[in-house]
């Protein structure tokens, strides 16, 4: 920054130009996720075919993504490094199970939305955990997201009209709850896999996922041949390598602050595809609250950036 008053006109638009990038990546990456949840219900199948198939599809795409790029260089792992891609792998594994399971119990947009609490949980796991400072700020925050949280399922909403939820309902909001905790641990632990680049760690996800889940598929039957397999196959192509490959080179293009902004562009967009698909809209109550977790996303990723500079 010390240099920008040496520096041309043309250089200084570059990093506009890079932002305004990195920001169309994120928003297509965001937009192509929001899609799943239609992907998953299509294919009618279990959530540990329909995870296993991910990985699989979605190892076949990151492989020719990286080969087509020629960095192989990235995936030769050892020590620490293989041990916290492995770990990653297992715990993206059990992620995705839970997801999958709480899409079914619940509907796309809810499960969607509750899981996006995971960045208080990675700021919370990190204060305690790491002994992160964290501000007044940040916490009146993290209170707000929980209100949002608490919203955006559609308890207050049963509460105040005296509607009383199912048992699974319930239980799709706790495994949605859990995989948002197993999210935040897979945040920190690739926080920590010193060298190791996101789609690297992606690709090492996918493998673990595609060796350890194989048995499903040989036990329980493969899908009949059909319209099944080519949503399954897009939940791999398109909604793993193909997404990840976009979001992560938007990420690399911006700030923290904006990263935390347009990650939300995920949920957005799966709360209207349910909508538009299925005709399964949020009540007015649930969409204060998704709105009320964005603005505290906005002001957690806005005073983290503060603190950063610092």
């Amino acid at each position: 920054m010390s240099q920008a008053s040496t520096t041309t006109t043309p250089s200084l638009a570059l990093p506009d130009a890079s932002a305004r990038g990195g920001t169309g990546l994120m928003v297509a990456g965001g937009l192509l996720l929001g899609t799943l949840g239609v992907f998953l219900e299509e294919a009618g199948q279990a959530p540990l075919m329909a995870v296993w198939f991910r990985c699989a599809f979605g190892l076949l795409a990151l492989t020719l993504w990286f080969a087509v790029t020629r960095r192989w260089g990235e995936l030769r792992l050892a020590g620490r490094s293989l041990l916290a891609a492995v770990s990653a792998g297992v715990l993206a594994v059990v992620n995705w199970v839970l997801f999958f399971e709480a899409i079914a119990r619940t509907s796309i947009s809810v499960a969607t939305v509750v899981v996006h609490v995971q960045p208080f949980l990675v700021m919370a796991f990190g204060a305690w955990w790491a002994r992160e400072r964290v501000t007044r700020l940040q916490a009146a925050s993290v209170v707000a997201a929980l209100l949002g949280l608490a919203l955006a399922s559609g308890w207050v909403d049963g509460a105040l009209g005296g509607v009383a939820r199912s048992s699974a309902y319930a239980w799709g909001i706790a495994l949605a709850l859990l995989n948002a905790v197993g999210y935040a641990a897979l945040t920190l632990i690739a926080n920590r896999a010193r060298g190791v680049s996101p789609l690297a760690l992606s690709w090492w996800q996918c493998a673990v996922g595609a060796v350890v889940l194989l048995v499903w598929p040989l036990s329980q039957g493969w899908p009949a041949w059909g319209a099944a397999w080519g949503w399954l196959i897009g939940l791999g192509v398109i909604h793993t390598g193909l997404a990840y490959v976009v979001l992560y080179a938007g990420v690399s293009r911006l700030s923290a602050g904006r990263v935390a902004v347009l990650v939300f562009v995920y949920p957005a967009s799966a709360v209207a595809v349910d909508w538009l698909v299925y005709g399964r809209a949020l009540s007015p109550g649930q969409l204060a609250g998704v709105v009320l977790m964005l603005v505290a996303l906005v002001v957690a990723g806005a005073e983290k950036s503060t603190l950063g500079r610092g």
